[in-house]
């Protein structure tokens, strides 16, 4: 199998290198139980975060980084925007999303009550990855129609063509394969 090596701060991964289509294929980063990744990056990025109020991710992969990003910022609370709507979601906010990586339409919902909360407050969108930004476009929709106003958006990893985006904070890059 190839291998990509990937590098932040102390840490060394090696990330199998897989298709995604007939011609593009992406080294998998995946944090989703790497506690060292994610204990280990979290303060080294949120150290590049402007003043915030709140983080805000999308579920799944981003959800034990913000967490670890709250934590360090002494934050109580983050507000994650699911990906179905949920039984006990009363009028949620809905956004569609096609990313690299799901390679289908999925949809970023936001609680009504979290929508409100976090309307008029400066947040941080935080991902995992930032590859085609899809996601990160999707969330920043969804946040924006609920009033709040952002003034980040970061990820551990910029992917691709994201690495030139000067909106985005990242750690580091991670190529795409064609």
């Amino acid at each position: 199998m190839n291998t990509y090596t990937l590098t932040i701060g102390s840490l060394t991964r090696e990330l199998p290198i897989i298709p995604i289509s007939d011609s593009l294929s992406i080294a998998s980063f995946v944090i989703l139980g790497d506690t060292e990744i994610v204990s280990v990056t979290a303060p080294m990025l949120a150290d590049k975060l402007p003043e915030v109020d709140l983080l805000i991710t999308a579920e799944a992969k981003g959800i034990p980084f913000v967490h670890e990003i709250a934590k360090h910022l002494g934050m109580p609370r983050y507000i994650v925007a699911r990906k179905s709507i949920k039984a006990y979601m009363e009028d949620p906010l809905i956004s569609k999303v096609n990313s690299i990586t799901t390679q289908k339409e999925q949809f970023l919902c936001l609680d009504r009550m979290d929508a409100e909360f976090i309307k008029g407050k400066r947040v941080a969108l935080i991902d995992d990855v930032i590859s085609s930004g899809e996601s990160l476009r999707a969330l920043a929709e969804l946040v924006e129609s609920a009033g709040a106003n952002i003034v980040a958006q970061a990820a551990i990893l910029a992917e691709g063509d994201a690495a030139n985006r000067d909106d985005i904070i990242f750690l580091e890059k991670l190529p795409l394969f064609e």
